[in-house]
C-alpha cells in the first residue's frame, strides 16, 4: 500500500518539508507566535526533530515518535502549550506556504492539508493549557 509519505517522495522529502516549515515559521510574521510558543518549552532545534518524527508515523511512514514516547496522541502531546485559534491558523498558513513553496500538490495533498486542519483546530484550547 502505497503511504502518504511515499506520495510526497519518502523520509528526505519529509525532512525537507520540515526544515521549510520551520524556516518560515522562523522568518514570516506568522510565526511570531509560534516561535514565542516554543521557545517557552523545548525550543525549535526539538521541535524540528519532532515533527519529523511524528510527521512521518503520521503519513504512514515509519513510527518515529511512538518508538519514542510510546504514544502519538496530539492533545496529549500539545497539553501544557496555549494554543489560540489564530496560532492554529497560522500554523497551518505556514504549512501550507511549506507545501507549496516544495511543489506538493494533487489530491493526497488535498487530503493532507484537510486532516492537518481537523488535528490543529483539535488543539485549539483558548490559551488554556491543562491542569489550570
Amino acid at each position: 500500500m502505497t503511504t502518504v509519505l511515499d506520495q510526497i517522495g519518502g523520509e528526505t522529502a519529509l525532512r525537507a518539508l520540515v526544515e521549510h516549515f520551520y524556516d518560515l515559521v522562523e522568518s514570516m510574521p506568522e510565526g511570531r507566535q509560534i516561535v514565542s510558543l516554543h521557545l517557552q518549552n523545548h525550543g525549535l532545534a526539538h521541535t524540528r526533530v519532532e515533527q519529523f518524527d511524528f510527521l512521518s508515523g503520521f503519513m504512514g511512514g515509519r513510527q518515529y515518535y511512538m518508538e519514542k514516547h510510546r504514544h502519538m496522541n496530539v492533545r496529549d502531546i500539545h497539553a501544557h502549550v496555549p494554543i489560540r485559534l489564530e496560532d492554529a491558523e497560522n500554523w497551518l498558513t505556514l504549512m501550507d506556504r511549506a507545501l507549496d513553496d516544495l511543489g506538493h500538490e494533487g489530491s493526497h495533498i488535498d487530503r493532507l492539508r484537510a486532516t492537518l486542519r481537523r488535528v490543529a483546530m483539535i488543539l485549539v484550547n483558548d490559551g488554556k493549557v491543562a491542569g489550570e
